[in-house]
């Protein structure tokens, strides 16, 4: 898709439609597709990192190792397909991150939230809060955290 928007810059250099006195400016704009292929959470502990997901149903594609600065680790749902959702950075030597105020969280769903949160539970891995929902009849949802406290929404979905 392109858009095409004609302007004129009028002597006192301010924007409007076109005008008989003012300078012509046409700007082109065209569409191109995009689509949002990862996310990406730095992590301090590859295994442990790897395991939690694991857990989650994820499964490792891949390790691409950065130089002699980092690793990345990049997992991936069943239905993904070939592009991994995840992106795990462990950047060597750094033992700790600031997660912020201005992060939520990813989201995923599951078909039987309870069966998932006992297979979670076996592995060690509690919902900050027993499953609710946001609305009357909306979905039951809880969190969980990764080994670095990145907030993981499990929703169920039938």
């Amino acid at each position: 898709m392109t858009l095409t928007l004609t302007l004129t810059l009028t002597p006192s250099h301010s924007w409007s439609p076109p005008h008989p006195h003012g300078h012509l400016l046409t700007l082109t704009l065209t569409h191109i597709p995009m689509a949002l292929i990862h996310t990406c959470y730095r992590i301090t502990d590859i295994d442990r990192s790897v395991a939690f997901y694991n857990a989650l149903g994820f499964n490792e594609i891949g390790r691409i190792p950065i130089r002699d600065e980092a690793i990345n680790v990049f997992m991936g749902l069943a239905d993904d397909g070939a592009e991994p959702r995840l992106e795990l950075t462990y950047n060597i030597g750094v033992d700790s991150y600031e997660i912020g105020t201005g992060y939520g969280h990813i989201a995923i769903t599951t078909g039987d939230l309870d069966a998932a949160l006992a297979n979670l539970g076996e592995q060690g891995i509690e919902p900050e809060r027993p499953p609710y929902t946001i609305r009357e009849g909306g979905p039951r949802l809880c969190f969980v955290r990764d080994p670095d406290g990145y907030r993981v929404e499990l929703i169920e979905r039938g």
